[in-house]
């Protein structure tokens, strides 16, 4: 445990103290046995006090010593991490609709499972938290706007239509926008509750072309850097996944490597899964970093439960073997 554990490290310089205090026990202990050789008669002493006190005399001393120490620790203020739960939080989930979520590489589809598994983490996230929702093909649309009725986000999420093309920058700036309105909405604090966009996508970016454009998902991504605002990707799909359209069979593979590349211009997390279990797992992942936050809180109480109980035993010893207290 170092200083920067403890509230009021100060109070650790008593330990001085208490070394003081047994040193001068010791010291004391060796001149009584010091002066009991130099005027004891033995032969007198083995009469009278055959039974002479042994270690155990020094038991109810070494406890109280102990509960001292203990005592000091917890005026020191020690203190542990803590997870809290939040009550202050934005996250908006924004979910890849174009047409490839249709393919059957995840059963029954990418975006049935999606549906699913995104409806569980809005019930895992911890009650306090507002959620919204975002889904996203050619443009991005606001389905719900950040609320803490779970109810609305799901009932959003299984009405979720497929559409052509691919805007991931738009869905992030729709996102974006959300948030700020939100806390525009809320008001009041010295800053806006902490917010995160949680972004599902099977694809690359097809409007526009280059990820890099004014409208890109890497430019998206670098303003919700500036704004502080993470985004976490969840690449969702597999590498042989494939969509009828009008007859062809068109492949959609995953494209992990946009997506990274977007978690990390924008300080998120990035994720894979290619089927529904894989799925839960990676929001069973995001529920924990997002739903709790860690929180130094204080850790005295063991100790002082500690100094009481070695104060109390002491005592006790004490009256028991020397039928007087130290």
């Amino acid at each position: 445990m170092s200083l920067s554990q403890f509230s009021n490290p100060l109070w650790l310089l008593f330990l001085l103290v208490v070394a003081t205090l047994v040193v001068g026990y010791v010291l004391v202990q060796r001149r009584r046995h010091r002066n009991t050789l130099r005027f004891t008669n033995f032969a007198l002493l083995e009469r009278v006090a055959p039974d002479r006190p042994g270690w155990i005399r020094h038991v109810p001393v070494l406890l109280l010593v102990l509960s001292l120490v203990f005592f000091t620790v917890a005026l020191a203020g020690p203190t542990r991490d803590e997870r809290v739960p939040r009550n202050r939080a934005t996250v908006i989930m924004a979910i890849d609709v174009s047409l490839s979520m249709q393919a059957t590489d995840v059963e029954p589809t990418r975006l049935a499972a999606a549906q699913e598994a995104a409806k569980s983490f809005a019930d895992g996230l911890t009650p306090g938290i507002n959620l919204g929702l975002v889904a996203f093909a050619g443009t991005a649309s606001v389905l719900v706007s950040p609320t803490t009725n779970r109810d609305a986000t799901k009932a959003a999420i299984d009405n979720l239509q497929l559409s052509e093309r691919t805007a991931t920058g738009e869905a992030i700036f729709t996102s974006l926008q959300s948030i700020s309105t939100l806390a525009a909405v809320l008001g009041g604090g010295d800053e806006a509750p902490p917010a995160r966009i949680v972004l599902l996508s099977d694809g690359k970016q097809t409007v526009p072309e280059s990820p890099d454009d004014p409208r890109g998902g890497f430019t998206a991504a670098r303003q919700a850097k500036d704004q502080g605002v993470p985004v976490s990707t969840i690449s969702f799909g597999t590498t042989y996944g494939r969509v009828e359209i009008e007859s062809d069979r068109i492949p959609v593979p995953v494209d992990d490597e946009s997506l990274r590349e977007i978690a990390d211009l924008s300080g998120g997390s990035f994720f894979t899964a290619s089927s529904l279990e894989e799925l839960r797992k990676v929001y069973d992942t995001l529920e924990e970093q997002i739903g709790f936050e860690t929180r130094r809180g204080d850790a005295s109480r063991p100790w002082m439960l500690l100094g009481v109980l070695f104060a109390t035993t002491g005592l006790a010893t004490a009256l028991v073997f020397r039928q007087r207290l130290p």
